[in-house]
């Protein structure tokens, strides 16, 4: 992260879509009620410059922003980021990372390892997309500084375009977990609460299709017989997945995933008391991140971890803590697509007797025979026939 950024871009006048939410209404309609109120005078009142039927001014969906265009769809596949990066003076800019965001604020750390409380610029908020949020944690932004004696703030002008983003869908739009890493430990715990394959498979897939190295990271085995986890460790072990056991009490793996974080751009990701602030709390005592009980009723972990934040180690790298997941849905996904990402499954894709062959119900289909000859695990066929019915996982 430099201070300041200095380079030249090939800018046009773009045409884009705004959010609706930001458009005045097009007609004032309580022309009546301000009659019986005698609040009309035609005579002072000019009722043209205030009713409006055409689309002008505020009201046009689309507005002209000079900026670089860019392709919708990025190397990982996903759609629903920004399409432009607006035309701004780099040079008055600074260069940052955001760390974390809370409400309408960012936290953005410049070069020199300083903190900033940033806003974010209306017109970024403005542009529609099918984000639910603008700005995330492990963006990189260029951002503006406020200047104020003794306060570090300022206000986020650009978003820069992504790499390696997690994201799932969260009400019919696109929640983005965390962006710009490399590799994400997905943990899942053997027991309180129970291990969750399908959950695990649905983190897979999204981290293939953004092109994040996914490792498997099953914790608290000191609560069972190692044992009966080889099967399950096994499956994934023959697709090329890293599946690392771990505990926190007795140490175990714990090295393993230091040596794994060290220096690279990391987040741990699972849901709710599967124990990823412990894990990283043993990594890295520094960081003394909080941390719960599981639930005696309902085998479910409480939200100690309430927003994604970037963590800087001390042996080099961050790593992103994030709050439990209950339910997960891929975002953008066409359900033509899942096999694709399912590394056991897609050898047997184009062995089937129908090329449009969905694996689900037809006959002389590779993947069925498969699956009764034993040469592929049940539990994933399942999964994966979930995934594509578009089933919602609730954890």
């Amino acid at each position: 992260m430099s201070a300041k950024k200095n380079k030249k871009e090939t800018t046009s006048k773009i045409r884009v879509d705004f959010r609706k939410n930001r458009n005045e209404r097009t007609r004032i309609t309580n022309w009546t009620q301000k009659f019986q109120q005698n609040e009309l005078q035609n005579d002072k009142e000019d009722l043209s410059n205030s009713e409006r039927i055409s689309g002008k001014g505020n009201l046009v969906r689309k507005r002209t922003i000079i900026g670089t265009a860019l392709n919708r769809e990025n190397a990982s596949g996903e759609r629903g980021d920004f399409d432009i990066l607006p035309k701004i003076d780099a040079n008055d800019c600074f260069e940052g990372r955001v760390i974390r965001v809370h409400g309408l604020y960012s936290y953005v750390e410049d070069s020199k390892g300083r903190l900033f409380t940033c806003a974010t610029r209306r017109i970024l908020k403005t542009i529609s997309t099918d984000q639910r949020q603008i700005v995330v944690a492990g963006d990189r932004v260029l951002f503006r500084d406020a200047q104020l004696p003794e306060r570090l703030e300022g206000i986020i002008e650009r978003v820069e375009p992504r790499f390696g983003t997690l994201s799932r869908t969260s009400r019919n739009r696109k929640h983005i977990i965390v962006t710009n890493i490399d590799q994400a430990f997905i943990v899942a715990s053997a027991a309180e609460p129970r291990l969750k394959p399908n959950l695990i498979d649905r983190f897979l897939v999204t981290c293939d299709r953004a092109g994040i190295k996914p490792i498997i990271c099953i914790n608290k085995i000191d609560l069972i017989d190692l044992a009966s986890l080889q099967p399950l460790i096994g499956v994934y072990s023959q697709m090329g997945y890293s599946v690392i056991p771990t505990s926190v009490i007795t140490g175990v793996g714990v090295e393993r995933l230091k040596r794994l974080m060290n220096g690279c751009q990391s987040v741990v990701v699972g849901q709710s008391g599967v124990g990823k602030s412990s894990l990283l709390n043993q990594i890295d005592p520094s960081l003394d991140l909080k941390i719960g009980k599981i639930s005696a009723e309902n085998q479910k972990g409480k939200h100690t971890t309430t927003t994604a934040e970037l963590l800087k180690l001390t042996s080099g790298g961050y790593v992103v803590d994030t709050p439990g997941i209950r339910q997960f849905m891929l975002w953008d996904f066409i359900p033509e697509e899942v096999i694709g990402f399912y590394r056991d499954l897609r050898p047997y894709e184009n062995l089937c007797r129908f090329p449009d062959c969905s694996h689900t119900h037809e006959d002389f289909c590779a993947v069925k025979d498969a699956i009764a000859d034993g040469r592929l695990d049940l539990r994933r066929y399942e999964s994966y026939l979930a995934l594509r019915a578009g089933e919602m996982l609730e954890g």
